[in-house]
């Protein structure tokens, strides 16, 4: 199982906000991910995606690397790295006038050498299942967006180019406890696991990523090419990737 992230401000933007972070866990014999979208005003947004997942990432790592033996209950444990990371957003949220109100989703977890795996998710930053069977999302967006696509407001297709996209409903930097969906999914040999921010979610349409991840050889090669893709379209937004190919 090969991993490999990727980021990049985008074709418009000035600053770059989204932050992803890879750690191998070799006493569980598996990998820890973790990925964040920041927002806010002037470099408030970078702060927060950094600070949530350094957080979120250490927390997962800790735990699984301690010599305990025993079943671990994965969701208790992407729960409380969500818990963490919140805190850690909040916290530095009130340090400095420029950095109030700053926040960032998520998406991250843990997933196995044998192919098992559990993502968390706050926000509209993504997991996609790819395999030659097709591209399923394994996590739902808390956006706008989502909610009025199933409400039957408006279609997938005009999700995509709607003026409010980018509202999302959920993230973390709150004062409040923000509660993460928990998804378990298994990842076959053959198959790539992307994660994403929707800086390429907004791009790169669903079957162009299922093409590219089925057509290169290695989650380098991936994410290269998913980059270039959505830089070719002029993204306007951050582009981050990460992807595990087993």
């Amino acid at each position: 199982m090969k991993s490999f992230g990727m980021t990049d401000k985008g074709a418009v933007r000035a600053n770059n906000e989204d932050c992803f972070l890879i750690e191998k866990c070799p006493t569980r014999d598996c990998l820890v991910l973790g990925l964040c979208d920041g927002m806010g005003g002037a470099r408030a947004g970078e702060l927060a995606s950094s600070l949530a997942v350094k957080a979120f990432v250490n927390r997962v790592y800790e735990r699984l690397n301690t010599p305990e033996r025993r079943r671990f209950d994965y969701h208790r444990l992407l729960q409380e790295a969500c818990d963490e990371a919140n805190g850690a957003a909040y916290t530095y949220s009130h340090f400095s006038e420029e950095y109030e109100g700053m926040g960032t989703t998520l998406v991250g977890g843990v997933i196995k050498n044998r192919g098992n795996g559990y993502i968390i998710n706050v926000g509209d930053s993504r997991a996609y299942l790819i395999s030659r069977r097709g591209i399923r999302q394994i996590t739902r967006d808390h956006s706008l967006v989502e909610d009025l696509v199933e409400m039957g407001a408006i279609t997938r297709d005009q999700a995509r180019t709607h003026p409010r996209r980018n509202v999302i409903t959920r993230a973390l930097g709150s004062p409040e406890p923000v509660e993460g969906d928990i998804f378990e999914f298994t990842l076959q040999p053959g198959e790539v696991l992307l994660l994403c921010s929707d800086g390429l979610s907004n791009t790169v349409e669903d079957e162009q990523l299922q093409q590219v991840c089925l057509e290169e050889k290695t989650a380098e090669a991936i994410c290269s090419r998913l980059m270039q893709l959505a830089l070719d379209r002029g993204a306007s937004d951050n582009v981050t990737m990460i992807a595990v190919k087993r």
